[in-house]
């Protein structure tokens, strides 16, 4: 198992940043890795948008999920299937918001274990058709060590998860049915996780190389970048549904 996921992930993530470094980013890692995030994102971007999809069907849907369980109180059993029959009216699968993020998985370990592992200590896997450095220069920019753990680094990382949660989070309509809790809980849990995912960030950056904390700061600001795109895209397909109801609606009249 260990070899295949050397062949299928690790390998090609490795060549493909050697490839980056060698060529279009002028040996400087820095522009490697940015390019690097960019072509993977590109790669699972269907992914990742099918994901923020189900996320934001899952959230349009909380207010009839808070009124299910307001009504069916006390009856698990019942509300289990309300909860079902709701999801069957709306085409959702609440699953599907998980299931592309799995997939994405061995590409992300792939990443993590190259820069984990040092690139030095791995440039016999690669490609004999690429032209394999004899090292490769840790610093990016001129001025950025990404050989070592970077606060900096950890921190703008940890300011990236913090608009990238928010932005997601925010979107959660906040309402209130008589006689359940659990929008307040939801509420709660939604607030730490704003606050304690930025903080997780910074704390695991500040023991990761640099050029790891780097790549995990570009990535999750193209993450918010694709949130945004697919919000605007949402609201305005909401806007035209509505629009033609309303018209719809006249034309009845």
């Amino acid at each position: 198992m260990g070899h295949i996921f050397q062949v299928v992930f690790y390998q090609p993530i490795l060549n493909l940043l050697v490839f980056l470094y060698n060529t279009i980013s002028f040996h400087d890692l820095g522009i490697a890795i940015i390019l690097l995030t960019i072509i993977i994102k590109g790669l699972l971007w269907p992914l990742s948008q099918k994901s923020i999809k189900a996320q934001k069907a899952l959230q349009d849907l909380q207010p009839k999920i808070n009124d299910l369980k307001a009504k069916y109180k006390g009856d698990k059993q019942q509300m289990s299937l309300a909860m079902m029959a709701l999801y069957k009216e709306h085409k959702i699968n609440p699953m599907s918001s998980c299931f592309p993020v799995l997939l994405q998985l061995p590409f992300l370990w792939a990443v993590f274990q190259v820069f984990r592992d040092g690139l030095h200590s791995k440039l016999d896997l690669v490609y004999p058709f690429i032209t394999r450095p004899e090292s490769i220069n840790m610093m990016a920019f001129g001025f950025l060590d990404l050989s070592k753990v970077n606060i900096y680094l950890a921190i703008l990382a940890g300011l990236a998860q913090f608009w990238q949660t928010k932005m997601m989070l925010s979107r959660r309509p906040t309402v209130k049915t008589a006689g359940s809790k659990d929008e307040d809980m939801a509420a709660i849990m939604n607030k730490q996780m704003v606050y304690m995912m930025p903080i997780l960030t910074i704390f695991i950056g500040i023991s990761l190389p640099g050029g790891l904390t780097f790549y995990w700061l570009i990535v999750t600001i193209l993450t918010g970048v694709q949130q945004v795109i697919v919000f605007k895209k949402h609201k305005k397909a909401n806007d035209k549904l509505t629009a033609e109801k309303v018209i719809d609606a006249e034309i009845v009249k």
